[in-house]
């Protein structure tokens, strides 16, 4: 061994708290992907061993080998917490507008008159993360609607992550969470509040009353029986490898009718994943006959 690689690894050593090896890294990975689907790519090993660093520092574990061991056992709590712990959730309040603004005038606006009136509606969150995606979805739903009330309009909000999802629920959140909303806007589907020394903004229960949410995990099969009107997946599939992704597009085509309406994330696109679906607009996709 000569002086430079073994300054390296002295200084390696001296960085991580926690001996993290490639068979630990590739065991968790596997893991994450049994269990969530998401398919972390190499580049991830830092975010791995900085997200999981706090778990064993939470269970006062000396070792990744010794976390590996509590998983292996089948401790439910545990493995949940880990799954929580290594799921993204980056969203915001009328995240990518343009898929709002297609909701509003080419699904509800002509819902309302006309031969396709309807009273149902059926639309899925299947990815809500802290749930500013579902929330959007219910106010789009009220300032397109008036009466409706009247109506028979659920919103199913999902996640994975349990944590998360109880946030979501919660329905409060800081300034800067709702920062750039329109101030009308904001003012009539929030009441202004204080959470502690900090001002926070809490869903109006009128609109946190349309939404029903519930912990999902995609990889299984999926409780609903639909059919659903419209489904948001986005910022999802991206994480999953194609025979993932063809799984579950499988799964949610199923519980749509030719028609019904899909929307993915920016960066998503189902070419070569399924002919179920076709595009008619920016990431946005229509259930094919």
């Amino acid at each position: 061994m000569t002086r430079q690689s073994a300054t390296t690894i002295s200084a390696d050593a001296r960085v991580r708290e926690f001996d993290f090896t490639d068979p630990d890294f590739h065991a968790l990975r596997t893991l994450v992907k049994q269990i969530s689907g998401i398919n972390l790519a190499e580049s991830k090993r830092e975010l791995v061993y900085g997200r999981i660093s706090r778990r064993l520092r939470a269970l006062g574990l000396a070792s990744f080998a010794a976390y590996r061991k509590l998983l292996e056992s089948g401790d439910g709590s545990e493995l949940a917490a880990f799954c929580n712990a290594l799921t993204t959730n980056l969203t915001s309040f009328f995240r990518e507008s343009h898929h709002f603004d297609y909701l509003r005038d080419e699904f509800l606006s002509p819902l309302r008159s006309g031969a396709r009136r309807s009273d149902r509606i059926r639309i899925w969150s299947s990815a809500c993360s802290s749930g500013e995606e579902a929330y959007s979805i219910a106010m789009t739903v009220a300032e397109t609607i008036p009466d409706w009330r009247q109506w028979d309009i659920k919103i199913l909000a999902t996640d994975l992550d349990s944590d998360i999802l109880a946030r979501a629920k919660r329905g409060c959140y800081n300034a800067e969470r709702v920062k750039g909303m329109e101030p009308k806007r904001l003012a009539r589907f929030f009441t202004e509040g204080r959470d502690g020394a900090e001002r926070s903004y809490q869903v109006v229960p009128e609109i946190a009353e349309l939404i029903t949410f519930k912990q999902i995990n995609l990889m299984h099969a999926l409780p609903m029986t639909g059919p659903l009107d419209v489904i948001f997946c986005r910022n999802v599939v991206i994480y999953f490898d194609k025979d993932t992704q063809r799984g579950l597009f499988s799964r949610m085509a199923n519980l749509q009718r030719p028609g019904h309406l899909l929307f993915l994330g920016h960066s998503e696109t189902l070419f070569k994943v399924t002919e179920d679906y076709s595009l008619i607009g920016k990431t946005i996709y229509r259930r094919s006959e």
